[in-house]
């Protein structure tokens, strides 16, 4: 009896595996370094014992928002706010 659990306990997690979804995928260095750098742009930090370095701007939320936005295009984010125009040039 013990076998046959064992056997069906073996089957089964071989059916798991081959049923669990294989799309996950690592990011590359390029897009982590890319990011790392807009991420430091865009949000600044700030250091100890100088107030003027750095902002308080953008919540931890924001921030995580920001990073997921720039790993999902490969490192490019663009900076504009939504509510900017896209050029200064008056509509014809």
């Amino acid at each position: 009896m013990p076998a046959k659990n064992l056997r069906t306990l073996v089957g089964l997690a071989g059916v798991l595996t081959l049923a669990a979804p294989a799309t996950a995928s690592a990011i590359t260095a390029e897009v982590a370094r890319a990011c790392d750098a807009a991420l430091a742009k865009a949000f600044p930090p700030r250091q100890i014992g100088n107030p003027a370095a750095g902002s308080a701007k953008g919540t931890a939320k924001d921030r995580r928002e920001y990073l997921q936005k720039c790993i999902a295009n490969n490192g490019k984010v663009d900076d504009v706010p939504a509510d900017a125009p896209k050029d200064n040039k008056p509509a014809k």
